[in-house]
């Protein structure tokens, strides 16, 4: 996993050499006015970059994560920030393990759209919380999403109803670090396998998000929508095979593959068929595949 942090002070300990991000990216470079054929097409994709924001990302205590609502949300719903299972207050699910409903008064610090501190939100409740097929968390909020609106003038990031395809440009969005990596969906892992967890058809980027410690729960945006298609969880660091904080790839016929310095997260569109009626978490929804208690 991308290791939880007690602190950005131990964050030179955790990160050793992948402390500084390849692909951290700053959105202040101004595009030219004559650009030739050949440059447009990349300067239009920095246009299109420019569209992902920090607005509606959090830092947790330990890891990253995002207010996100589902395409049925309504206003007056109770809001939803989603983060990694492996990033709960409660420590490491362990495999088979899932929590739901259970009492919780954590705080997120939510981000504007320039990366400032725009207010605190606070969970009435870990709604749902799993690292068996998937990495996720999500915390329901004492606040509604009209109330984050109308007090911060920030909207939640929607989860997107559909699976992410291979090349699409994307960004993962660290409210902890307050930074943006930005690369394209390189492919799928069939089964993702790290220490005692299996992750199911897991999200592998190429090689330019060189995601780190505390980037974990980040939301990963499609750059062509601004929709949610992943949650940023783990990447192998020093090239181990199948052990912590290395995962490797194993496919159909159990062939295994390790892919030092890669990174992954877990695709969010599973989550879309189990939130129901004033976003209440059902996992008996048709649809609804998420593992159950």
């Amino acid at each position: 996993m991308k290791k939880p942090l007690a602190g950005a002070a131990f964050a030179t300990l955790l990160l050793g050499a992948m402390a500084a991000p390849a692909a951290a990216v700053s959105n202040d470079a101004p595009a030219s006015d004559n650009r030739t054929a050949a440059a447009q097409p990349a300067a239009e994709a920095k246009v299109k970059a420019k569209a992902v924001s920090f607005a509606g990302a959090v830092a947790l205590s330990n890891c990253s994560g995002s207010v996100v609502r589902v395409p049925s949300s309504q206003p007056t719903d109770p809001a939803l920030v989603m983060s990694n299972g492996h990033c709960l207050e409660t420590g490491f699910p362990a495999p088979g393990q899932v929590i739901v409903d259970r009492a919780s008064t954590r705080s997120f610090t939510l981000l504007n759209a320039s990366g400032g501190n725009a207010g605190t939100v606070r969970a009435s409740k870990i709604a749902y919380g799993t690292m068996t097929d998937t990495d996720v968390s999500l915390y329901q909020l004492t606040s509604t999403y009209k109330d984050i609106e109308s007090r911060y003038g920030i909207k939640a990031l929607e989860l997107d109803s559909a699976r992410p395809a291979q090349g699409k440009a994307i960004t993962v969005v660290s409210g902890y670090w307050k930074r943006m990596y930005k690369c394209n969906i390189d492919g799928f892992a069939y089964r993702l396998k790290e220490g005692r967890w299996t992750w199911k058809d897991s999200v592998r980027y190429t090689s330019a998000c060189q995601t780190i410690g505390g980037t974990s729960g980040s939301p990963v945006v499609d750059d062509a929508t601004g929709k949610v298609v992943a949650v940023n969880n783990t990447g192998n660091e020093d090239g181990g095979r199948c052990t912590d904080n290395n995962p490797c790839e194993v496919d159909e016929n159990g062939k295994v593959t390790v892919r030092q310095g890669i990174n992954y997260g877990q695709q969010t569109y599973t989550i879309v068929p189990c939130v129901g009626a004033g976003n209440k978490i059902d996992l008996n929804r048709p649809g609804c595949t998420l593992p159950k208690p």
